[in-house]
């Protein structure tokens, strides 16, 4: 049978919701067009009337709902706002003192959109077969983690930190009231809005219910948009648990023959060469397929360059960190992964030092949004009788995390004629293919 997933799309101190067909809500029925203001009112408030349990509007068949001024990239380089419109029902629930909207839909119809959020949905059949894999089983194992750990009562903690060393990890901490979230914290959900074409649509019929599955369970298929050559392992960027369909390859037929990333001088020279991968393309046709109009405002990812002067990076860093480090003497790669991804970079000041990681930690700590990953080197530029250099340049490989399937490597398999079966083996090597649900 097939489950239904509730996604998290906004908190706001009150939400208007455009209710575009009928619905029922409380018992009541209640017909669009109109706009329905939600607020919380220490509990949720509508049209006079108090609840004290969440507010659910069900819609007919065929009904949906919009959403006005949708913040979508959150704390990304090109976050923006958008009306969105959604199937399936809308769930209010107070959080924090703000409303919190979330959608209750069907597993499929989800993905639906998701795939038309994550790529185009002119990417090659190929290519969109294998992301509803991916996304499907990614999804159904948060869901299955998440209720397993809420359920046992089990106490989950993304981050450590004492005086010398702050490290932090990003996964489902933030959601314990709905399975996933609509942004690329999880993955992009923008509902309706992204149109399905008939090639997504047969993408998602063609794998209905298909998931990655090893050793017993639904895997944990994490995708980013670009490993940089070589992919990283779950455990240097989420919590240390090794996945053995999770591991290090390099992104080119001839999988096993890469470096050992973890080795500085081996990491440096990797990241400032251009190594051949399928993920090193400049092509307009491919990467149209996988990055949406305004993932291509990004135009360098595979190889990227940073400048910062030292007030740039000393005020940079004590506004993302919280944490006065005074004037940026040094940033030291202390560990990396497999990908040449840092894992921990101690942080050298005039007034403090200090270690952060994991990857994601890294990457806020040094960009006003997310830096396009933390496989980088560093070069410090004119440094003073004090040490204390006039400039920093971060020379960088990949975008995001690293950690299974890359994007926009599996945009070119498919371009080259690799069915989905054959992309999801390269980047799930071990993992096999089960029938979860008709």
């Amino acid at each position: 049978m097939e489950p239904t997933v509730s996604v998290g799309i906004l908190s706001a101190p009150s939400i208007d919701i455009v209710l575009m067909g009928s619905y029922n809500v409380a018992g009541t029925a209640v017909t669009g067009p109109q706009t329905i203001s939600v607020t919380p009112d220490g509990n949720l408030s509508w049209q006079g009337s108090v609840f004290t349990e969440p507010l659910v509007f069900t819609p007919a068949e065929g009904c949906v709902f919009e959403i006005k001024d949708v913040v979508i990239g959150v704390n990304f380089h090109w976050e923006r706002r958008e009306n969105q419109r959604f199937s399936g029902a809308a769930k209010f629930i107070v959080e924090n003192g703000q409303v919190t909207v979330i959608n209750v839909l069907p597993v499929e119809d989800y993905l639906k959109s998701v795939i038309s959020s994550e790529m185009s949905a002119n990417a090659s059949l190929e290519l969109l077969k294998a992301h509803a894999v991916i996304s499907r089983s990614w999804l159904l194992a948060q869901i299955v983690k998440n209720h397993r750990i809420t359920d046992s009562g089990e106490l989950y903690s993304a981050c450590t930190e004492t005086e010398e060393e702050r490290i932090k990890w990003y996964d489902r901490e933030d959601h314990v009231n709905f399975d996933v979230c609509a942004d690329d914290h999880c993955q992009r959900y923008q509902g309706v809005t992204r149109q399905t074409t008939p090639k997504v649509a047969e993408a998602i019929d063609a794998t209905r219910g298909v998931v990655l599955w090893f050793d017993g369970e639904l895997c944990d298929a994490r995708f980013s948009k670009c490993c940089g050559g070589v992919f990283e392992e779950f455990e240097n960027c989420w919590e240390p648990k090794h996945y053995t369909y999770l591991r290090a390859r390099l992104d080119n037929p001839d999988e096993e023959n890469f470096p050992d990333l973890r080795r500085e001088d081996t990491a440096c020279k990797w990241i400032e060469g251009r190594p051949d991968a399928f993920c090193n393309t400049a092509d307009p046709a491919i990467l149209s397929q996988v990055l949406n109009n305004y993932d291509q405002e990004t135009k360098d990812f595979y190889r990227w360059e940073v400048h910062y002067t030292q007030e740039q990076i000393s005020e940079l860093v004590r506004e993302r960190s919280g944490i006065d480090f005074g004037r940026i003497i040094d940033l030291q790669p202390l560990e990396r992964g497999t990908s040449g991804r840092l894992v921990r970079l101690r942080f050298v000041g005039t007034k403090r030092t200090m270690v952060i990681g994991k990857e994601l930690e890294i990457r806020r700590t040094l960009s006003k949004s997310h830096l396009y990953s933390s496989a980088f080197t560093v070069e410090r530029h004119d440094i003073g009788a004090d040490g204390v250099p006039a400039a920093f340049t971060l020379r960088g490989a990949g975008w995001g995390h690293g950690v299974g399937l890359c994007q926009i490597g599996a945009a070119v398999m498919g371009a080259r004629g690799y069915s989905y079966q054959q992309i999801l083996n390269h980047y799930f090597p071990s993992a096999e293919l089960k029938d979860y649900y008709k």
